[in-house]
């Protein structure tokens, strides 16, 4: 693999229920990506449909009929282009595993679901969010049975985060244990995520918690983070951006919409590992913390790094 990688972050203001218009901008972010040489293109999560749960359109845009044709869109844009491309989040229904009650055949759940699509259309992997946010939870289904997978990509071995996921290092040391170099966390985070009181105390709260946390991220696991977000409201933050071990971010965005490229040193991972062995520590026979990442450790041993 070539040690450094091209990767476009892509933000934009998400208009709720536009998926039509949310898609066209999509394409058109993802062509101009191409053009300027990306490898990788990443969306933000709810980047069809915005965040309307109340909506029944909500619902209706997650149906199969409807996501299915948007990820084929997605995976026959990939294969013209001759790019990968992580679209965001897709909101999906499924019928209900556990029925409330007897004969209660339309009850459903919503997973909330991100893909990776690599530049010949095929999809190489798939992660439903695991922690919901509050204020998401009366909506969306944890997928807390399944693992955070890791999964080889023309863009090397990649997993996923979404949004809040970011604050538990847990599922970042369990992709470790697998072997991730890169994680893509498509995010729909916005300044008023942080309380009235804690906004009081700092107004750039929430930009603190990612600017520190998605850093933190890097060096504790010595992987890189591509980090999208929604952008260009009074609420939203922007701050889409892919984050190394060592130099922080190589490329920022604000809250402005667009796209950045911007080039990924794989070799930043390898410097990082070869400096605080997290990896190896982590792959050790006894090492303290392998009750959580039992079996795990000592495949990630095995593999090689690309």
């Amino acid at each position: 693999m070539a040690p450094v990688r091209r990767v476009a972050v892509i933000q934009w203001s998400i208009k709720n229920l536009a998926v039509e218009e949310n898609h066209a901008t999509a394409c058109k972010y993802i062509r101009s990506a191409a053009a300027q040489g990306a490898e990788l293109a990443v969306l933000s999560e709810y980047h069809l449909t915005g965040w309307a749960p109340r909506d029944p359109l909500f619902a209706e845009l997650a149906s199969p009929a409807v996501t299915t044709k948007y990820l084929s869109a997605y995976q026959s844009l990939a294969k013209e282009l001759n790019i990968c491309i992580a679209p965001g989040t897709l909101v999906e229904k499924h019928p209900s595993p556990n029925p409330s009650s007897e004969g209660d055949e339309d009850s459903y759940v919503l997973y909330n679901t991100a893909y990776f699509i690599s530049n010949t259309g095929e999809i190489l992997g798939r992660y439903r969010k695991k922690n919901i946010w509050h204020t998401e939870r009366a909506y969306l289904t944890s997928s807390i049975s399944e693992p955070h997978e890791v999964f080889d990509t023309p863009f090397g071995k990649v997993g996923f985060v979404i949004c809040w996921d970011i604050a538990f290092p847990e599922a970042f040391r369990e992709m470790l244990a697998r072997g991730v170099e890169v994680v893509i966390a498509p995010t729909y985070w916005g300044r008023n995520d942080a309380s009235p009181a804690a906004l009081s105390r700092n107004p750039n709260s929430e930009e603190l918690f990612l600017e520190s946390t998605l850093t933190s991220r890097c060096f504790e696991n010595t992987c890189g983070v591509i980090f999208t977000n929604y952008s260009g409201t009074d609420d939203s933050l922007g701050m889409s951006r892919v984050v190394l071990p060592h130099v922080g971010p190589v490329g920022k965005m604000g809250n402005e919409e667009g796209v950045l490229v911007v080039d990924m040193d794989f070799e930043l991972l390898e410097i990082a590992e070869k400096n605080y062995k997290v990896r190896e520590d982590l792959a050790s026979e006894g090492w303290y913390y392998t009750y959580r990442h039992s079996g795990a450790g000592s495949k990630a041993q095995g593999q090689d790094r690309r």
